[in-house]
């Protein structure tokens, strides 16, 4: 579904990305993981044509870069960190602006309107805002304003999920909920997701596969228990990375 080759990210004479390249097969969930700085988000940025880059990022074969962004908006979702919000738009009317991909014009079929309304009524179900629906986001706390945008990326209906720290604001119950319904979503068919997480233990509790990137070049790409092993993560991180994961969860103990 995604390939991406050889690609370079450069900021004046600081390359942030050295020839990276990886694949994502319909069904995985790729993990993109690594510490600070080493270029998780740039990866990701990359993919969306945020950055100038020399290499190739191919969509279902399609060299990405010459997309149309209608056609890229119907086949890949992103969520972003952080959001935005200037005006005082209703949780719905947000959500409902991942249908925007698929207006033809002004004036739309009614069984266009019809799965415009399908789309956003089943994606806010999904992500727990159906109840707050008739809610300003400018009354929302940090995790339910990443629940709506999530609701948002949904509604779009897209094959490829890309995920900058999808769970960043929130709270356990919904970083359940969240990791747990992008798992079931790509149980129906034809989808993949790729994240970039900061946390291993999510990575690896709910990713298929993770390429480990540190200063800007991948260490380790692969099925996630292969990547997350002690022999790639402790010299990336510095530190005994299975010992003190140990050490944090015997406080629970």
């Amino acid at each position: 579904m995604l390939e991406v080759r050889e690609i370079t990210v450069q900021f004046g004479s600081y390359t942030a990305i050295d020839r990276l390249s990886f694949s994502v097969e319909e069904g995985q969930w790729l993990m993109i993981v690594g510490p600070n700085g080493a270029g998780k988000s740039t990866v990701l940025r990359t993919i969306t044509q945020e950055l100038v880059y020399s290499g190739h990022v191919l969509f279902d074969g399609m060299d990405v870069s010459r997309m149309k962004a209608v056609d890229r908006a119907r086949g890949m979702g992103v969520l972003t960190q952080s959001h935005f919000m200037g005006y005082a738009f209703t949780v719905e009317e947000v959500a409902r602006l991942g249908r925007y991909a698929y207006k033809p014009g002004f004036f739309s079929s009614h069984a266009q309107k019809e799965d415009d309304e399908k789309a956003v009524e089943e994606a806010l179900s999904m992500t727990g805002m159906l109840e707050k629906r008739k809610q300003s986001v400018l009354t929302l706390s940090g995790g339910e304003l990443q629940r709506t945008f999530l609701a948002q990326v949904l509604a779009q209906g897209p094959r490829l999920l890309l995920l900058d720290e999808p769970s960043n604001h929130l709270d356990l119950l919904y970083q359940k909920q969240v990791f747990s319904l992008v798992s079931d979503w790509i149980l129906q068919g034809g989808r993949s997701v790729v994240s970039v997480v900061h946390d291993l233990s999510l990575a690896k509790a709910f990713g298929t596969h993770a390429i480990l990137i540190h200063e800007g070049k991948a260490v380790a790409a692969g099925e996630i228990g292969e990547v997350l092993s002690p022999d790639h993560l402790n010299p990336v991180y510095g530190m005994d990375v299975r010992a003190w994961m140990r050490q944090m969860l015997g406080q629970w103990e």
